[in-house]
């Protein structure tokens, strides 16, 4: 039989005579047969309904003598012409017929009696006709997968020899590590070759164990010894074979865990296939020894975001209050990640969290979002403040980004200016498990050699699963588990970001699903009610952008954005105050910017304070530039489903129609994870240049604004919006529960920027943020 053929019974089905025809008529079947065993290998081109044909051709070929007798009588021959009758009633299937059956074919390759008999009766086929066809389809499928195994082993089996010649040669030519010449050849027996190579690989799996220990995860431990120095001159010679041969061997190829089991519809079993270095595109046996640990880090952090993002599984404790909030059991976690859990800090908290969602964007999309360091920060705008590729160990393979592995800096914030911005070094992988399955982990390389930098914060195993789901949605499962310096944190905040309210992953979450409702408002062909054109609807976007981006950086400082922080004796400590020179800014007036924010707990829920902060008509009742006036919207642009995500221009309600009052453009936006309203007075021919779709970035504009945080895992899982619009009805209720509010000001004190920043000003910014609290507080009756 030739290569890659099978044996099957439904296949050869030639009755075989027992005396031979003559020569030209055995020449014809040898033929035929030759024909059949031809078209059992090609693939997609071979077509069942030809087994049909040659049967009949072949019994019509054949004479009277392939008969067992030779010789019959008038009834046997009558009863032979009978069969050949019945034979010939075998036809070609129609094309028809035949996309019928491959479209059965895929979705049910075995079908049963009742299966059959509906298809025949259908097709107009008789029910063995579509038995046989049936049988012959799935043999061919066998045959091309065998085909398709053997071409894989064939160039499995060529890489081995030529890696089996490369360790030939090593041996026979042996080079000394010290002086780079030939070492001295000695005459060595295979074992003792064996010996030294696996002597070699120890060797160097252990000085990789001590390099990750001393430098990434901070172990006191001894500091690895050469021995080479005690051994014979042999030595350059095992080191030279352990190094360039079997040297570089670790435990990467193991394969990640099967069976994702994430919920309705996520893949749960087959064959995960793992991913070594050569395959993440770094030959194995030159992978400097940094980025042989990168790699092995990353895989076993894969390994233990999958394990994490598993449901039902001892891992988590769902509350069984209302909030359904889940809880890490740390001591199901200790057995599981015995390695992980040994390296954390017995003083620092941890923080983890888990939640899924269904977002609107598939997971292509959203993969190279996460692997694109600038396209990252701008789907999390207000939670990561910066964030730089410092390295790209792998792109990945075959065109995608699955085996992609970089190392990155990051820096995330709450927006508060009692909680420290965390600064990270960490490094993501991104691996596809599946079809339209995938998932991006990140883990940090802990302390060692960088510690006066990365102190307060460390990031274990986290990130996403993403699975493609109709419509064009995901759904997206998200572990967070990180811990941190608690002291460095203020005591008003340290409770909610233990809980994960500031960092967590229902954050992550409501910000990624808040964003992509956006992203799909502003792809989408329907005209802005306002009457604006789409290029000044992107305009307005990009400018209000840039405002809140302004706005978070007055608040918790980062590397990108320049602040000189100010301490003046009679200010509260809880209150930040920063200046800068703005100097060719086109986006800032010229002069001298100050910026103060500060913190404080409001006893009223997180929805009741944005809706009155949002409301124009109450606006003149906290807000000294509406001039004791209410607002009035002159126009809105709408970035998600509901009316509270939206940019705005707003304008005081003139006295009379010659006045030209202040134009203020606002944003605002609130979901389960807080609320922000930024605003910012601008120019109204400024404003109007953009709104005819011209270049923002020349609108100079300083903004203030509001960040509202849930003071609790109960108020952070409620929707629910106040129905009274009072909050009475929560103290009446028993309600003891509340928000942090986080207000902030940038305010132009000087427009010479040369000109030195005056006590007399700091002084009145604080007065200006203190009488606003205070505003607020009287309009909500609350003290």
């Amino acid at each position: 039989m030739p290569n890659g053929a099978v044996a099957d019974p439904s296949f050869l089905a030639f009755p075989i005579p027992c005396s031979l025809p003559n020569s030209s008529e055995f020449s014809n079947s040898i033929g035929k047969m030759d024909g059949y065993r031809e078209a059992c290998l090609l693939g997609d081109s071979f077509d069942p309904n030809g087994v049909v044909r040659m049967r009949e051709d072949e019994y019509d070929s054949r004479s009277g003598s392939d008969n067992i007798d030779g010789a019959v009588s008038g009834d046997d021959q009558d009863a032979n012409d009978e069969r050949r009758r019945k034979r010939k009633k075998y036809h070609r299937h129609t094309p028809h017929q035949i996309q019928e059956l491959e479209i059965f074919f895929k979705e049910c390759p075995h079908p049963d009696d009742k299966q059959r008999s509906e298809l025949s009766r259908r097709l107009g086929l008789e029910s063995k006709q579509v038995k046989f066809w049936f049988q012959n389809r799935r043999t061919q499928m066998k045959t091309q997968i065998e085909r398709h195994e053997n071409a894989i082993l064939k160039h499995e089996n060529d890489k081995l020899r030529a890696e089996n010649s490369v360790m030939k040669d090593a041996i026979s030519n042996p080079t000394c590590n010290t002086c780079g010449g030939p070492s001295i050849p000695v005459h060595l027996s295979f074992e003792e070759h064996q010996l030294r190579i696996d002597n070699a690989r120890l060797r160097d799996e252990l000085h990789r164990l001590y390099t990750v220990t001393n430098k990434f995860l901070g172990w006191p431990v001894l500091p690895f010894v050469n021995h080479s120095s005690s051994v014979s001159s042999d030595s350059c010679l095992e080191l030279s074979v352990g190094r360039n041969g079997m040297g570089n061997v670790s435990n990467i190829s193991d394969p990640i865990p099967m069976g994702l089991n994430l919920g309705n519809g996520l893949f749960n079993g087959g064959p995960v296939m793992p991913i070594s270095k050569s395959q993440m595109g770094m030959p194995g046996n030159d992978i400097p020894i940094d980025r042989t640990i990168y790699v092995d880090l990353a895989l076993a952090a894969m390994d233990e975001l999958v394990k994490m993002a598993q449901i039902d599984t001892p891992l988590w404790v769902r509350s069984r209050d209302s909030s359904g909030k889940e809880t890490l059991n740390f001591d199901e976690y200790s057995r599981t990640f015995p390695s992980s859990a040994a390296m954390q800090h017995t003083n620092w908290t941890t923080e983890a969290t888990r939640d899924t969602t269904m977002v609107i964007i598939n997971s292509m999309a959203l993969i190279e979002t996460l692997m694109d360091a600038n396209r990252w920060a701008e789907m999390f705008p207000c939670l990561i403040a910066r964030a730089t590729t410092i390295d790209v160990i792998s792109n990945g393979m075959g065109g995608t980004r699955n085996g992609s592995l970089q190392l990155m800096h990051a820096e995330l914030r709450v927006l508060s200016p009692l909680v420290p911005v965390r600064t990270l070094k960490f490094l993501r992988f991104c691996k596809q498990h599946a079809d339209g399955l995938w998932a991006v982990v990140d883990v940090s390389l802990g302390e060692g050699a960088d510690a006066d930098m990365f102190f307060s914060c460390r990031r274990l195993p986290s990130g996403c699963i993403v699975q493609d789901m109709p419509n064009g949605f995901s759904k997206v499962t998200w572990v967070e588990h990180t811990e941190y310096d608690e002291t460095v944190v203020h005591q008003l905040y340290r409770q909610i970001i233990s809980w994960g309210i500031g960092f967590g992953s229902q954050r992550w979450l409501a910000t990624l699903q808040r964003q992509c409702d956006c992203l799909a408002i502003l792809m989408s062909s329907t005209e802005d009610p306002a009457g604006i054109s789409p290029h000044g609807r992107r305009s307005m976007l990009k400018l209000s952008q840039r405002m809140v981006d302004n706005f978070c950086s007055g608040i918790c400082t980062s590397t990108l954005h320049k602040w000189d922080k100010l301490v003046v004796g009679n200010i509260s400590e809880d209150v930040k105050m920063m200046a800068r020179n703005s100097i060719n800014d086109p986006g800032e007036p010229p002069g001298i910017v100050l910026s103060a924010a500060t913190s404080v707990w409001m006893p009223v829920t997180q929805q009741r304070l944005f809706a009155f902060l949002q409301d124009e008509c109450l606006r003149s009742e906290w807000d000294i530039l509406s001039n004791g006036r209410p607002m009035i919207e002159m126009l809105r642009i709408s970035k998600g489903q509901g009316l509270d995500n939206r940019v705005s221009l707003l304008r005081a309600n003139p006295m009379n129609a010659n006045e030209n009052t202040m134009l203020i453009l606002q944003e605002s936006w609130t979901d389960i994870s807080g609320s922000l309203i930024v605003y910012a007075p601008v120019d109204a021919a400024s404003i109007n240049l953009v709104m005819r779709g011209g270049d923002s970035a020349y609108v100079s504009l300083l903004p203030s604004g509001f960040a509202i945080l849930p003071d609790g895992p109960s108020i952070y899982a409620s929707t629910n919006n106040d129905k009274d619009g009072s909050i009475m009805s929560d103290i009446n209720s028993g309600y003891a529960g509340g928000c942090l509010l986080t207000v902030a000001f940038q305010i132009l004190v000087n427009n010479l920027p040369t000109a030195k920043l005056t006590v007399e000003s700091v002084e009145t910014v604080n007065n200006l943020i203190s009488c606003t609290i205070q505003k607020i507080k009287v309009a909500l009756r609350v003290s």
